[in-house]
């Protein structure tokens, strides 16, 4: 599988309508996409323990879709295999009068991994120019001064966007930025199933179907977005939805793949600190009664 063909190549526009929702790619069968998921997650886990264990990196995972294109599953299924002590999922609904009182970026900023830890953002501060842009009076809760409402808001949040993303990249925060490609009548069959199926009535909201009915708009707001911060640094990638267990093996892939190109190695002991191992398996070796 080549990551390269998913990728929004920075400066180079795109169409959405060029990108093929029910693609599976190069698989053929649902069983030879299992065989190599279960490959890349055995994978990220190994590699998952190198790059907590260096302490110097840290990934940062975001993911944006429409409602129902399986985000949650997509956590679920390629995380399923690292530890969770290095692994850290946040979801961003809508801001509270605490983060309203802040910058936009704020809340998310609070969110970000650490050093040797993977971070992943289901939806984020990419909100700021998806929903607040289909319904621009949201800006109005957000305080902003005259001055920012004077300018072009959605250039300026581009603009900020790139340039922080640029700024955590240098400081060893990695970034990979997923879009979920779904499409409208593969999303209208998980809505049926949602409400037809008891076990799943809890994931249907009725706002769903008040987002669905802007799909146009919500359309042009992604493409805008992909057109305008898939960067160098942070690049986007379109992921086709409409076949879960294909959105999930394309996503473990670009994963695997991004850890791999970190070059990460376990901590070399420097002499002294191997001679203090020494000292201490001594000690342990000698210890009677155990």
């Amino acid at each position: 599988m080549k990551a390269k063909e998913f990728q929004v190549v920075s400066r180079q526009k795109i169409r959405l309508k060029e990108f093929d929702p029910g693609s599976t790619g190069s698989f053929k069968r649902k069983e030879d996409a299992a065989e190599k998921l279960a490959g890349d997650i055995a994978k990220l886990a190994e590699l998952q323990d190198v790059l907590y264990a260096q302490d110097s990196h840290a990934l940062l995972i975001i993911i944006q879709a429409m409602d129902a294109a399986g985000k949650d599953g997509v956590v679920k299924h390629v995380m399923s295999g690292v530890n969770p002590q290095g692994c850290q999922v946040y979801s961003f609904k809508a801001p509270s009068a605490e983060e309203l009182d802040h910058d936009y970026l704020w809340r998310c900023m609070q969110r970000m991994p650490e050093r040797g830890r993977i971070g992943i953002f289901n939806r984020s501060y990419y909100e700021e120019v998806l929903i607040v842009k289909v319904h621009p009076e949201l800006l109005e809760k957000q305080h902003l001064p005259p001055e920012a409402r004077a300018t072009d808001v959605w250039k300026s949040r581009y603009e900020e966007i790139n340039t922080f993303e640029r700024y955590l990249v240098r400081n060893g925060i990695h970034i990979l930025k997923f879009f979920l490609n779904v499409s409208r009548k593969e999303q209208k069959k998980r809505f049926l199933e949602r409400l037809e199926q008891p076990e799943k009535n809890w994931k249907f909201s009725p706002e769903d179907l008040k987002t669905r009915a802007d799909w146009d708009k919500y359309m042009q707001a992604y493409e805008d977005m992909l057109n305008h911060t898939s960067t160098d640094w942070a690049p986007w990638h379109v992921i086709p939805a409409d076949h879960k267990w294909f959105t999930r093996v394309a996503v473990a892939d670009i994963i695997t793949k991004k850890l791999k190109s970190l070059d990460l190695k376990y901590p070399v002991l420097s002499k002294e600190r191997r001679q203090d191992l020494v000292k201490a398996k001594a000690v342990l070796l000698n210890e009677k009664g155990s």
